[in-house]
């Protein structure tokens, strides 16, 4: 029931939130202590503001109320991802060259998983990462299990 709900409402955000100058980064659907939680963060080239938050918010409340795909009560949150915000795609990675990230491999590179460091040159198959080191390290998509910003 969970993915079908993330399903529609990730098919509906991602048609809504182009003509508004916002991406969608990630879509949260859980039961979370005795109620359930829809979350969205946001995002736009210039960031994004509470005005932007409030205004998709009473979008998809519209929709899920329309469509009717909630069966039990839940409370529907829509927030910027923050400062550590996750990279998902190429276009993040190239959007965000430059600033410090953290990345996790899905399995180990010469004997570490996670690396830390300013990211470079990206095409869609991968990213460059100067590590703390001083080293350029290239990463491909596939080899990433986690990746986000971090401070």
């Amino acid at each position: 029931m969970s993915d079908y709900v993330i399903e529609k409402v990730q098919e509906f955000v991602e048609a809504l939130l182009p003509s508004l100058g916002l991406e969608l980064v990630e879509i949260q659907y859980r039961q979370e202590g005795e109620g359930w939680v829809l979350r969205l963060f946001i995002d736009g080239s210039d960031g994004v503001g509470i005005d932007q938050c409030t205004k998709v918010s009473r979008e998809v409340s519209f929709f899920l109320d329309v469509e009717d795909l909630v069966p039990h009560s839940f409370t529907l949150e829509v927030s910027s991802p923050g400062l550590e915000r996750p990279l998902r795609s190429a276009a993040d990675f190239e959007r965000f060259k430059g600033k410090k990230a953290r990345v996790r491999l899905r399995h180990p590179l010469d004997g570490q998983k996670v690396f830390v460091g300013l990211i470079g040159e990206s095409d869609e198959l991968g990213f460059d990462l100067l590590v703390e080191d001083g080293e350029t390290t290239r990463f491909l998509m596939d080899q990433i299990r986690k990746a986000r910003l971090t401070l």
